[in-house]
């Protein structure tokens, strides 16, 4: 099956490593901020889940959900909070 997790915007990449390593290092997540993905082997490890660098073709949905669960959940709520801070901003003027 073909790799679909890109994103729409080929720029923004860099924005979003940059976001998850904030978001993940503010959760008390241990990042290395030149490669942010590195954090969901930490988390997979906190969970019990065997996830390891390559195919995990081997993991249920379940586990897999575990571990990108609370990185792309906090992401998100962190893209909100910063959307309703800006429309805040933008109404007050």
């Amino acid at each position: 099956m073909a790799r679909r997790n890109r994103t729409l915007v080929p720029g923004a990449r860099a924005a979003l490593d940059d976001l998850k390593a904030k978001v993940m290092s503010e959760k008390g997540y241990d990042v290395n901020p030149n490669n942010p993905n590195e954090v969901k082997y930490e988390i997979a490890r906190e969970q019990g889940i065997p996830l390891e660098k390559g195919y995990n073709g081997h993991l249920s949905a379940e586990e897999a959900g575990k571990v990108g669960g609370p990185i792309g959940g906090n992401m998100v709520k962190e893209m909100v909070r910063l959307a309703q801070e800006k429309l805040s901003n933008n109404s007050q003027k």
